[in-house]
């Protein structure tokens, strides 16, 4: 779907904190003198005198192999035109975050000012001492076309315009499977490009390259088609004249089999689709709005295939497929080019990984019961974890094959496993849950609707239509702060208790009914429902919102008690636990009970094990619990390993296929090379933990506040578990992404409730 973005929001995005969105992360320790003079002076003599006796070494001893120049000099930057360098930066920073979100590669963003192509191109080969790979971007046509080629015949490092060649090989995959689909041959369809600049020049040149003939490709740019009687076309354009009797877009449409926009909104109409050939093939990619509207094309011929540039639409041809696993290709095997054998490589690579059985990772990232290859399934999703697992070695392998690896890949089951530690799943998982999140969205209710974080989230949440926000609280306050920041809440409802006597006595006496037998009176029950965390639970008690998200300026028992008491505990448990995710460079690790129960007892920590592993599992992870003590299986004696050393026994003929043990130190739990050493019997001395379970909350809130605080950790929670209905409670002082991150956890938390699940 198409995401609303705000002016201010987009300025408070890159002003927040530290200005930017990228900064530099030492990979060693520097911690004492000895660190210091390792790192630099004079231990770093060292191997500088080894690779100055062997350049090659350069890559055995600093971060060039995994390192990648994205430049540009901002003179054609997508959407607003030659900028300047200045005004391109947020764009190739943006471009760096995303080479290390989606293939763990390091970037440097590089804006030169200089539009001279020579200059230019001489600037960027200076540059080759430092860099794996550079990443030319939102350079202008023609002069991109000589910069690239001249830096490919110059450098020995994979130069790639990705302008040019991301769209080219996405768009690719998605021809061949959608030519697949409607039982045609690419060596006997007309294609119409529509656009003659960076991009449209390396589509056509990778269909070519495909089996598309040269007769057969008719481009067209702002002047109508490229044929024998236009005159003074530049070489680039001259190379694509075509010798079809036909001058316009409308007449190149008629009877041509697929049609690919790279130009502008509504470039072409419905009559233009009704034109073509049986079973047509549309890809208009123009963004933000395409060549035709893709419901407008749908409409107009059943039998079409259509791919966009857009998110809300079947086969979007995002380049986000490609460029960073290309790359990772390439760096992985030191290729010395980004050859055509590689792009047709990854071409073929996606083209086959939409043919595959989808995980179920993708269905539940999506929100969908059904993908499978089809008309509306041409090429991967962008979150689907397979695509570096899958595009990366096809790359490496293209690489070798050609002959310009300089470092082969010997043992591939060991690649597929380094790419995997490289990102894995975990760094999309946020991403994930919002993306499944959208696809039904719930109704939250915030009982804390009158602080501007929740009031902004709400924006969040209602604009990217992640989910329906309901607005408790004083609805003067409400309406004043939603002026005075400027926000948008029209699709927000907004209930105030004072303004809901019929509701207010209705749920007072609902209460009085669960309470009535605890010492509380009627009387009494009036009184909680002033309290809006109580009002808001019996929205969801009477099935009147779909979860509710307090916690922001409350501490944490305050908030969860009317909850507990209104809503109750699930079927067959005994006590709810609070967990959080802590995410760092090492991976995605889940941390019990950190929120709720004071000092459990044995049979309490078997049931937070419990609680926990279901936890896991809704994130799509298998679980390998740790049940945490001071102590290594029985090294120390105590209450405290003796409980935890108990909670495990009865652990594991509880829940007999689950991977727990214990008692167990931290850090211990994760070093797997001391327990295959040590404590080789341990369940986890295979892969280690990546859940802990705390022996008390003591133990466990410390743990996760140093680790956010000093350990750099981000940290999404805690996240409720065990109750009947959806009920989260976020940290006191949580920011506007966590309110957005557990609103969406929330939403699918509720998604599950319907299926009879839960958290």
């Amino acid at each position: 779907m198409s995401i609303k973005i705000r002016k201010q929001d987009a300025l408070n995005y890159h002003t927040q904190g530290q200005p930017g969105k990228v900064e530099v992360v030492p990979t060693k320790m520097l911690s004492t003198q000895l660190d210091l003079a390792l790192a630099y002076s004079p231990g770093v003599a060292e191997p500088c005198k080894e690779i100055a006796a062997n350049k090659d070494d350069v890559y055995k001893y600093t971060s060039k192999g995994n390192l990648v120049a994205v430049i540009s000099n901002g003179t054609a930057v997508l959407g607003l035109g030659n900028i300047g360098p200045e005004a391109s930066k947020p764009v190739m920073e943006g471009k760096a975050v995303l080479f290390k979100k989606y293939a763990g590669i390091d970037s440097f963003d590089i804006e030169i000012d200089e539009e001279d192509p020579g200059e230019f191109i001489k600037i960027v080969k200076a540059l080759e001492p430092t860099f794996g790979g550079v990443n030319l971007e939102d350079i202008k046509a023609p002069e991109c076309f000589k910069i690239e080629a001249e830096l490919r015949e110059k450098m020995n490092i994979p130069i790639m315009h990705d302008d040019q060649h991301g769209t080219a090989i996405i768009s690719s995959a998605a021809l061949i499977n959608a030519l697949e689909i409607v039982g045609k041959k690419i060596e006997n369809i007309v294609l119409v490009v529509n656009g003659a600049g960076a991009a449209a020049v390396s589509c056509s040149r990778l269909y070519l390259a495909l089996g598309l003939k040269k007769e057969n490709l008719i481009m067209c740019d702002s002047k109508g088609v490229i044929n024998t009687s236009r005159t003074n076309l530049d070489a680039t354009k001259a190379a694509f004249v075509t010798s079809r009797k036909v001058n316009t877009l409308q007449e190149a449409m008629k009877g041509c089999d697929v049609f690919v926009g790279l130009s502008v909104a509504d470039a072409i109409t419905p009559q233009d689709v009704l034109n073509m050939a049986k079973d047509p093939i549309v890809f208009a990619l123009a963004n933000p709005n395409p060549e035709i509207d893709y419901n407008l094309a749908m409409k107009t011929r059943p039998d079409v295939i259509m791919g966009t540039g857009r998110s809300d639409h079947p086969n979007q041809v995002n380049n986000v497929l490609g460029f960073p696993y290309i790359f990772r290709g390439a760096l992985d095997v030191r290729a010395t080019e980004i050859n055509e054998a590689m792009k047709l490589a990854a071409v073929h690579a996606l083209a086959t990984l939409a043919k595959e059985p989808v995980p179920d990772i993708v269905f539940q990232a999506y929100g969908i019961d059904r993908i499978e290859f089809g008309p509306d399934y041409l090429i991967p999703k962008p979150l689907d974890p397979r695509l570096i697992t899958t595009v990366s070695p096809a790359v490496a392998k293209a690489a070798m094959d050609s002959g310009i690896a300089r470092n082969p890949i010997t043992d591939w089951g060991q690649y597929h496993q380094d790419l995997l530690k490289r990102v894995g799943i975990d760094q999309k998982l946020t991403a994930r849950i919002i993306e499944r999140a959208k696809q039904k969205p719930k109704c939250i209710v915030f009982a804390e609707a009158d602080h501007p974080k929740i009031l902004k989230a709400a924006q969040v949440l209602q604009d990217e239509k992640i989910a329906h926000p309901v607005l408790l609280g004083s609805r003067e306050e409400i309406e004043r702060l939603i002026k005075e920041h400027g926000l948008d809440l029209s699709e927000c409802k907004i209930i105030d208790p004072r303004e809901e006597k019929e509701r207010t006595e209705k749920f007072a006496r609902a209460y009085h009914l669960k309470r009535q037998r605890k010492g509380i009176a009627y009387k009494d029950a009036e009184r909680a429902m002033r309290d809006r965390n109580a009002f808001g639970a019996m929205m969801v008690e009477f099935g009147e919102a779909d979860a509710l998200v307090s916690g922001l300026t409350k501490d944490y028992p305050k908030t969860i008690l009317p909850s507990l008491q209104i809503i109750g505990m699930a079927e067959g448990v005994n006590r709810v636990a609070g967990m959080y995710i802590l995410m760092n460079k090492k991976g995605t690790f889940f941390f019990a009970d950190c929120t709720v129960n004071v000092d459990p007892n044995a049979n309490d920590l078997v049931e937070i094990i419990g609680l926990a592993a279901r936890g896991d599992k809704f994130f799509d992870i298998e679980p390998r619990v740790a049940m945490l003590s001071y102590s290594n299986f029985g090294s120390s004696k105590g209450p405290i390993p003796e409980k935890a050393r108990e909670a495990v026994r009865i652990a594991k003929q509880k829940f007999p296929d689950l991977v727990v043990d214990g008692d167990i130190q931290a850090n211990v739990a994760f070093d797997t090379d001391i327990q295959r050493q040590t404590f080789p019997f341990s369940a986890l001395a295979k892969e280690g933990a990546n859940t802990l379970i705390f022996p008390n909350l003591a133990a466990g809130n410390i743990a996760y506040k140093l680790l956010m605080e000093i350990g750099g950790a981000e940290a999404i929670g805690p996240i409720l578990l065990g109750m009947k209905k959806p009920v989260h409670i976020l940290q006191l002082g949580s920011s506007i992404r966590d309110i957005i991150n557990m609103a969406a956890i929330a939403v699918v938390d509720a998604q599950l409730h319907d299926q009879n699940d839960r958290l």
